[in-house]
């Protein structure tokens, strides 16, 4: 799998996909980044790089190094006497990384509907059928609805822009779906409007479907994060 298949709606690989090619250090990162990410680890909360690194069953090594990376992208603060400490992320920094996903994703919508051949839109419809089928089991369905956003990122045609949702999509938690499953019944029939809309050829309704998307996520994933700063405000 290349930089480029990397892409939401799980973003990233998901955690469980070709787990031999990480390095210890991806792994922790990954990890780390999606506990911060969807709020189980607050701001101000210390990560234990041996609690962390015997989790993991590595050194303490790979996963400092795996919290400098969180601290270029901002979540972490490393420093020589206090360790590691979680910055986090607010709600407003969630919203603006949603909206991010949601412009180049849109984009990325809109590009496939021109470009989609049969082959694609057969793997995409197979996909969804996948999805309603395991959420209608109460199965996870992550790592498929990831495979499912992939696709149609890989349709737009564009190695670049497929690359810029990779970097932006980082910053999305991974296991949404975990965190709101209420939020399945509603994505799923915008997948259904999405391949409508791409079966079709109509691009500008592919990205207004993908916006719609991401917007609801945003503001579900904002209004979790400021819960969980008010609760650990209040129990600190």
């Amino acid at each position: 799998m290349t930089d480029v298949d990397k892409g939401p709606w799980t973003v990233g690989e998901p955690l469980e996909a070709v787990p031999e090619k990480k390095t210890g250090r991806e792994r922790a990162a990954e990890v780390l980044r999606h506990r911060i990410l969807s709020g189980d680890l607050s701001p101000g909360d210390r990560i234990d790089l041996d609690a962390v690194a015997a989790e993991f069953g590595t050194s303490r090594t790979p996963v400092r190094e795996a919290c400098l990376t969180l601290a270029q992208e901002g979540l972490v603060r490393v420093a020589q006497r206090s360790g590691v400490t979680v910055i986090g992320v607010s709600p407003d920094t969630i919203v603006e990384n949603f909206a991010l996903m949601a412009a180049l994703s849109g984009v990325a919508a809109q590009w496939a509907a021109g470009k989609i051949d049969e082959r694609q839109l057969l793997r995409v419809r197979e996909l969804h059928r996948e999805i309603r089928v395991a959420a209608a089991a109460g199965d996870d369905i992550a790592t498929l609805n990831w495979l499912f956003h992939r696709e149609i990122n890989k349709s737009c045609g564009s190695l670049r822009l497929q690359s810029m949702l990779g970097d932006a999509g980082r910053m999305i938690p991974q296991r949404y779906f975990e965190l709101f499953p209420e939020r399945v019944p509603c994505s799923l029939d915008e997948h259904d409007a999405l391949i409508g809309a791409l079966a079709r050829g109509d691009g500008a309704e592919a990205r207004r479907i993908t916006e719609q998307h991401f917007a609801g996520a945003s503001q579900m994933l904002s209004t979790y994060i400021a819960q969980a700063a008010r609760n650990s405000a209040a129990t600190g």
